[in-house]
């Protein structure tokens, strides 16, 4: 693991959050200066990373930042980091070369959520059932929106230690009489059903299909906004039944990760699926799934579960890493490039 002095990075940073469908950055000046945020934009208007901040960020600020680190959606690999769902191909040679950039670090998206859950206050998260607590244990991050991003967050000797992953890509199986009647007609992916076949944007419209095709219904919608607040409404019994199963799909991956972390300091929900859903997720089936992990029923009772009503989380905890990296040990080996 890097030391302090290594992960260290030079002032102004460019700080971006970068999904399968928005990009976000923002500017950090100095250890000591607000971090200051920039319009969204969407990765489809832009043909290439280095285009979107050639265009959106450079001309916006004050002075060029020198350094940048980047959470990205997908693993990390190599010079040349393709992004899971878009086509973006993060080349941080290229944008050391072209951009004027100095030092550039790439992180998972979860990870960077991660960072953020070790700081989070209480107005930024919306707590679901009754367990609440902020202890410094063990913490999970789960977020449905383009995919389905999941990262775990350690305590170790004083420092918080993000732990990227893909736990997105695991199977989700049936279990109910229910589930085998639907799980027959979800799309799959080379035969298999991953979590993030069913708890995501896509995923919802994959379940609503599913749900139509076992009952013998046309299905009406095919956006996942539209699935939703029909849902949320209650104006259609196909659409309410996708937001009951997916929030109990949610629930069950929720608890198997909560177990495999030993995450007794919390399990977050992040992305905007999840604060568009809450009220659903503010009901019974979430926590019922979540718990129902026989036979550690009890230890699941005892672990808090929250949304996190903050849109900026990733940048926020990105930008406490660029302020004091050593609260953190995140390894940049193999992930940090210097001009």
């Amino acid at each position: 693991m890097s030391s302090k002095i290594d992960n260290a990075m030079p002032f102004p940073i460019m700080i971006g959050d970068i999904g399968g469908t928005n990009a976000r950055f923002s500017i950090i000046h100095d250890a000591q200066a607000e971090q200051v945020h920039l319009p969204n934009i969407r990765t489809a208007d832009f043909e290439t990373i280095d285009e979107a901040i050639r265009q959106t960020v450079l001309p916006n600020v004050k002075q060029a930042p020198r350094s940048a680190i980047l959470a990205l959606a997908g693993p990390i690999n190599g010079d040349e980091v393709p992004l899971t769902n878009c086509d973006w191909v993060v080349r941080p040679k290229t944008m050391i070369a072209g951009l004027g950039f100095e030092d550039v670090l790439l992180l998972n998206d979860f990870e960077a959520q991660a960072l953020a859950i070790a700081d989070l206050t209480d107005e930024h998260l919306e707590r679901l059932g009754p367990v609440s607590g902020h202890r410094v244990d063990s913490r999970l991050v789960l977020g449905p929106g383009t995919g389905l991003g999941v990262g775990g967050l350690i305590h170790i000797e004083d420092r918080w230690i993000p732990v990227p992953g893909e736990g997105g890509h695991v199977d989700l199986g049936p279990r109910t009489e229910r589930d085998l009647q639907i799980f027959p007609h979800l799309e799959t992916i080379k035969g298999r059903i991953s979590a993030e076949q069913v708890i995501c944007g896509r995923g919802i419209v994959n379940l609503y299909r599913a749900i139509c095709k076992a009952d013998g219904k046309q299905a009406l919608y095919a956006d996942p906004a539209d699935v939703t607040s029909h849902a949320l409404a209650g104006s259609d019994p196909q659409a309410v039944e996708t937001l009951s199963l997916f929030v109990t799909y949610l629930g069950r991956i929720a608890g198997d990760m909560a177990m495999i972390f030993m995450a007794r300091g919390g399990v977050y929900l992040s992305g905007g699926i999840s604060q568009k859903i809450l009220p659903a997720l503010q009901g019974p089936e979430f926590r019922a799934a979540f718990e129902d992990k026989a036979p550690h029923n009890a230890l699941m009772a005892s672990i808090p579960t929250y949304v996190v009503t903050y849109p900026l989380a990733a940048l926020s905890g990105l930008g406490s890493y660029a302020r004091r990296p050593e609260r953190f040990g995140v390894s940049t080996d193999g992930r940090r490039w210097r001009a």
